[in-house]
């Protein structure tokens, strides 16, 4: 077959070299627009390449006190104005002159390119951790998983899904080495997507994540609303509850930048682990809450019988499981599906490498924050269920009989999740608005006026929609399972490897013997095949070891895709159970929670 010589675009010519520089007759990297697919897997990882070089040659090791930790966004580091625009929008504001006139991308030097997404990578590894905790820590369903699955599969699995997790971000971390330059930065997980296997794979990633974030606002929302019609005794109508939630939480969803939230966001964190200590405490002194186990207990998810009352009104003692309990497939399902949302904070990763100046490290702190996750969830779980046994509820602190200790439970929890959920609103509405409104409509940057108005005004309707999900569905764990099983699997454990794989792929297909990839000087990519036939000798090239690893790498993707279809049918099975009883009903004034009325 004839050789096939690709140029990356149209050949120009720089007109504003700064001293030291070279022009060369190429486009270059801040000439091209956001995501151009004219740009070529081999320039992406050529860029990476050169970046990977000097970011391991640089001597200087960012280091963060716990005052910049704990108020992550607020350092002096953070990137300028300029840098901003130049970064996200290609313009610079000019310095020679003194009016703010925006110059064209074509007036951006090489230096300025560079420096300005350098200015935009400060974080250490040891910021990288706290965030990652941050965003995951939610051990609240660990002990009805054990319940669902018993003492033996509920450790086993809550094990292998947390390693599995963890090497999911692995591959993020590897794939985002690969594909990530100062000239090229990557920031979303939908890039990975997109310089690996195209544009359909960034929308799809795009769209399943920003859907994942509203799904997950939506079950903050049932469960805290929940929270309130519990503190509130029943006497509020209980579809006031999730409107109050929803109004506070937008209101603090119009921060439109994350550093905003400053010191208060990381409160969370310390604030679920209050809770789980009063529960622990509580819960070791105390019965379980058995009027409340008919509605999300592990009981109540795979073997009724073992939490309702005799004739005398006295409730079965507390029971355990060795193995996975015969009664109910989809109970245990379902219990396990809680474990995928433990560890979905995945497709977040890429948002924090991309602030790394030195993303080598990251590993450092995903796996540290993995193992200490990991940790958390096991002995609480394991602690509540003890205890507990099968009256194990979701959320367990609503499981405390003491209603004053159960209160105090809500009451705190609530405040750490109006947190996490203006976070959640906030992420969710620059994702919807980046990766789907912005390229569907060619809306204006967040930077700008307008794109601030609109950014405004899409808020409530974000958030009104989670009302509608939350008030519709008010069965928190059949919820839980269907976001997990519809999304959560995917994005935490479909497309890391699938990603990994087209990077593999496509990185082996190429052949520097016989002059293959990128030409730095003149722009152009060399390739001797069509797409098909690069990519299965990509897939069968590297090395034994290599064509293993595509082979694990397929299997595991293929393997986690049919967990989603297994899981979506026991999800949705379990809500059609649930809805069969009569006090879950949509938009009703009666609580799910009050058994009396």
């Amino acid at each position: 077959m004839d050789d096939k010589i690709q140029p990356t675009e149209a050949v120009v010519t720089s007109q504003n070299a700064t001293e030291g520089e070279t022009i060369t007759t190429l486009i270059k990297p801040q000439h091209r627009k956001l995501h151009d697919s004219n740009v070529t897997f081999e320039e992406y990882h050529y860029y990476a390449q050169k970046t990977r070089r000097e970011e391991d040659s640089c001597s200087e090791n960012p280091t963060q006190g716990w005052r910049s930790v704990i108020s992550w966004g607020r350092s002096s580091n953070r990137p300028s104005a300029q840098d901003e625009a130049v970064v996200q929008t290609g313009p610079v504001i000019s310095a020679k002159t003194s009016t703010t006139k925006v110059q064209t991308k074509f007036d951006i030097s090489d230096k300025e390119w560079t420096n300005a997404s350098r200015a935009f990578r400060t974080a250490s590894w040891g910021a990288c951790f706290y965030l990652i905790t941050t965003d995951i820590l939610g051990p609240f369903g660990v002990a009805y998983s054990l319940g669902t699955l018993g003492w033996g599969p509920g450790i086993a699995l809550y094990t292998v899904f947390g390693f599995l997790a963890g090497y999911s971000g692995y591959l993020v971390w590897r794939v985002f080495l690969g594909v990530d330059s100062y000239e090229f930065p990557a920031r979303n997980y939908g890039d990975l997507g997109f310089r690996t296997w195209g544009r359909t794979a960034r929308h799809i990633t795009n769209f399943a994540q920003a859907l994942a974030v509203l799904l997950i606002l939506g079950q903050i929302t049932i469960q805290y609303g929940q929270n309130i019609s519990s503190v509130s005794r029943y006497r509020l109508c209980y579809v006031v509850c999730p409107v109050l939630f929803v109004c506070t939480g937008f209101c603090l969803s119009q921060i439109r930048t994350l550093k905003a939230y400053g010191l208060v966001a990381n409160l969370a964190v310390w604030l679920n682990m209050l809770v789980i200590f009063i529960s622990m405490g509580v819960i070791a002194n105390s019965p379980p809450n058995y009027k409340i186990a008919v509605l999300g207990s592990a009981g109540s998810a795979v073997d009724p019988s073992t939490i309702t009352p005799d004739a005398a009104g006295n409730y079965p003692s507390v029971m355990h499981y060795g193995g996975l309990p015969s009664n109910s497939l989809v109970g245990s399902i379902n219990g396990l599906l809680s474990g995928v949302l433990a560890y979905a904070g995945v497709q977040l990763f890429v948002e924090f490498l991309a602030e790394m100046r030195r993303p080598r490290d990251f590993l450092k702190a995903m796996w540290g924050a993995q193992m200490f996750i990991y940790t958390v969830y096991l002995v609480y779980g394991c602690f509540i269920y003890h205890f507990q046994g099968q009256y194990s509820f979701y959320p367990s602190y609503q499981g405390v009989s003491a209603y004053g200790w159960q209160t105090a439970g809500n009451m705190l929890s609530l405040l750490a999740a109006l947190i996490c959920a203006g976070l959640y609103g906030n992420i969710g509405v620059k994702v919807f608005y980046n990766s789907v409104l912005a390229d569907a409509f060619n809306l204006p940057s967040l930077t700008s006026k307008m794109g601030k108005i609109l950014y405004a005004a899409i808020v409530p309707v974000w958030w009104m929609i989670a009302f509608i999900i939350a008030a519709a569905i008010p069965d928190f764990g059949g919820f839980v399972s269907v976001i997990s099983a519809s999304l959560l699997l995917t994005l935490t454990y479909t497309m890391p490897p699938l990603f990994a794989l087209g990077y593999d792929m496509q990185r082996n297909a190429i052949r520097p013997s016989i002059g293959e990839g990128f030409d730095v000087n003149t722009g152009r990519v060399l390739r001797n095949e069509t797409t098909v036939q690069r990519l299965v000798r990509g897939y069968f090239s590297g090395g034994y070891l290599q064509v293993a690893i595509n082979i694990w790498h397929t299997i595991y993707a293929l393997a986690s895709l049919s967990m989603c279809g297994l899981g979506m049918y026991a999800a949705v099975q379990g809500l059609i159970d649930a809805f069969e009883i009569h006090q879950l009903n949509a938009f009703s004034c009666k609580s799910p929670l009050n058994l009396d009325a």
